[in-house]
């Protein structure tokens, strides 16, 4: 049995083949600039790697590529395509009509873009890429795994807003929360690694890239998650600005005559550490580069956003009364120490404690908090894709099993 994960963009395609017998990666990818001028990258775990140019002009052009590579004789993983089992979808947005995974079918693709307000930059993206491998395997089982179906256990306290009520009954205005898929494998990777009962441990998973998050995790479901209706609210992020007053986008849109395109624009492309910084850069290393120089603004957007993470992990820590792990992964998380070190220093309060040295180690799984801490602060490597082979494999799984009782049950009537 192989699993191909499939998480397609707006113009990229990227791809992994997970062996669930041994959770390896058999090959990744991605397709990049589709539409655009095609370039294909592709390794396998036997040391193949390569970057090429390769004319891509839809989606259906790339599953088309990457589907030849897999079996190229000299260069691919899989003799053929019976190899697949099940081809694991990541979906942004279900809203709430998905809890969980699922076989994808026309009442799925039809629910999901009912959804596609909800996730315009995200839902017919992924929904491009389910046609083409639909088109492509038409007899190999398809499973959605949504960004957000994690995020479902939240409370009505901590999903509506302020709004009048009628909104979320006709609307399902409400918070959402994203990142479900990394903050599900992570939490659940940390509690592992610390030898704990998954069911019996509080955590507060931080995602810290250029799009972030933080997920407060009790017993194995999610209790809040700092982004909300779209990924837009929460934290200070990369581009996208995080908590703002919306009196202040009304007064900016009167004062720079501005309509709510161009004011929606602001928020989520020049806004964030990019815009703290007087536009000097997205890239969490270029700004520490230049904090290093003296840059005051770079230096002021990473204190905004180290600032902004400890205040929501402290209030994540009283939304569950109390925390046992905070686990830091994605880009910034797992690969900025100093950013580590800072945050934990807005949380001494808690009894946490950073060894300067272990917060310096990398690997898959480190625990950097020290003997003495009375919190375990981790860095796990997030791996969505092997999240989305588990869930794919699991929905094949019962698929299967559903399959053979009804084959049971017809034997059984028929005698």
């Amino acid at each position: 049995m192989k699993i191909l994960v499939i998480n397609s963009g707006s113009s990229s395609l990227k791809f992994q083949v997970v062996d669930p017998e041994n959770e390896k990666a058999l090959a990744k990818g991605v397709c990049e600039r589709i539409g655009i001028d095609g370039i294909f990258n592709y390794r396998t775990d036997g040391g193949i790697s390569l970057k090429e140019p390769v004319a891509m002009p839809d989606h259906k052009a790339a599953v088309g590529v990457l589907l030849s590579m897999l079996v190229d004789p000299e260069r691919g993983v899989l003799k053929d395509f019976s190899e697949i089992d099940v081809v694991g979808h990541r979906l942004v947005h279900g809203g709430e009509k998905f809890t969980g995974s699922v076989v994808i079918t026309e009442e799925v693709i039809q629910a999901m873009t009912e959804c596609n307000d909800l996730a315009p930059l995200h839902n017919p993206a992924n929904l491009v890429g389910v046609a083409a491998c639909r088109e492509l395997m038409p007899d190999i089982l398809m499973v959605g795994v949504f960004d957000t179906a994690f995020n479902q256990t939240m409370e009505p306290k901590a999903f509506l807003y302020g709004l009048p009520y009628r909104f979320y009954e006709k609307l399902k205005i409400r918070r959402y929360g994203f990142h479900g898929i990394s903050h599900k494998y992570v939490s659940r990777r940390a509690a592992e690694f610390m030898g704990q009962d998954y069911r019996r441990v509080k955590t507060i998973v931080c995602h810290l890239g250029n799009g972030a998050s933080i997920c407060a995790v009790k017993y194995g479901q999610v209790v809040d998650n700092s982004m909300g209706f779209t990924p837009l609210e929460g934290l200070v992020m990369g581009t996208r600005c995080g908590d703002v007053d919306a009196g202040a986008l009304e007064y900016l849109a009167k004062k720079e005559n501005l309509d709510f395109q161009q004011i929606m624009t602001i928020l989520n492309q020049e806004s964030g550490v990019l815009g703290i910084s007087s536009n000097f850069s997205s890239d969490f290393r270029e700004l520490k580069d230049a904090e290093i120089k003296y840059n005051d603004k770079a230096a002021l957007a990473r204190e905004i956003f180290v600032y902004r993470v400890a205040k929501y992990i402290g209030s994540y820590a009283a939304a569950m009364n109390g925390v046992d792990n905070i686990v830091f992964t994605a880009g910034v998380g797992e690969n900025d120490s100093d950013i580590r070190e800072q945050i934990c220093e807005y949380l001494e309060f808690l009894g946490i404690a950073i060894d300067e040295v272990k917060n310096r180690e990398q690997g898959e799984a480190v625990r950097i908090s020290d003997g003495a801490s009375r919190v375990n602060v981790l860095v796990v490597k997030t791996n969505e894709e092997l999240e989305i082979a588990r869930e794919a494999a699991a929905v094949a799984a019962q698929v299967k099993e559903n399959r053979e009782t009804k084959a049971k049950g017809a034997a059984h009537h028929a005698e």
